[in-house]
């Protein structure tokens, strides 16, 4: 069975649209199968949506598993003179991040393969929905992975369901170093900013 985190979905294309509102402004979002959250914007991307703190008005940012670009497209939204990255192992995500970014006239997005992005790259800020099906020793891999591209006085804001591994995650966090602490839950989702 195909998975969302998979490089090359093997499930047939079917996109749908979707809207989000940033700031007081639409966003049209095409989906896919094959993709996280396919044909809605997720649950907890949604609660990550409404409780990060605004992202600094300039910087480099990372969406850290962007499926089809609701984290990513925000981001670009709320801070134009950012350059905001859109990672995914996915080719579907990417084409879709890319494609939905166009739509949006959001110029101001990257998107990649994990492995394209140049090494000497370092994020400000990483917002991501992290894809916790994977696995937790791929999932810390991952984590610690971008987390060290943070710039010393960057932050990450991650979104994990409650009865997913939330809170082992985030005393994990801090186990490994990565002071973290709880911005807000809601639905089942605990909001973490880890620096």
């Amino acid at each position: 069975m195909s998975q969302y985190f998979d490089e090359s979905p093997q499930v047939a294309s079917a996109e749908t649209e979707v809207v989000i509102d940033i700031g007081g402004s639409p966003l049209t979002l095409r989906t896919d199968r094959g993709v996280f959250s396919h044909g809605r914007v997720d649950p907890g991307t949604a609660v990550l949506l409404r409780t990060a703190p605004p992202p600094p008005p300039e910087g480099t940012f990372l969406d850290l598993g962007a499926g089809s670009g609701a984290l990513v497209l925000a981001l670009a939204r709320l801070a134009p003179r950012a350059t905001v990255w859109a990672v995914d192992v996915n080719e579907r995500a990417r084409q879709l991040t890319a494609s939905n970014a166009d739509a949006n006239g959001l110029t101001n997005v990257l998107v990649a393969d994990p492995a394209r992005v140049p090494p000497d790259v370092r994020f400000d800020l990483i917002w991501s929905n992290p894809p916790i099906r994977i696995g937790k020793p791929a999932l810390h891999d991952l984590l610690s992975t971008w987390l060290r591209r943070l710039t010393p006085d960057g932050r990450a804001v991650l979104v994990v369901q409650k009865h997913l591994g939330a809170d082992s995650l985030q005393h994990w966090l801090i186990a490994e170093g990565w002071p973290t602490t709880r911005l807000g839950s809601a639905r089942g989702y605990r909001v973490l900013q880890v620096r």
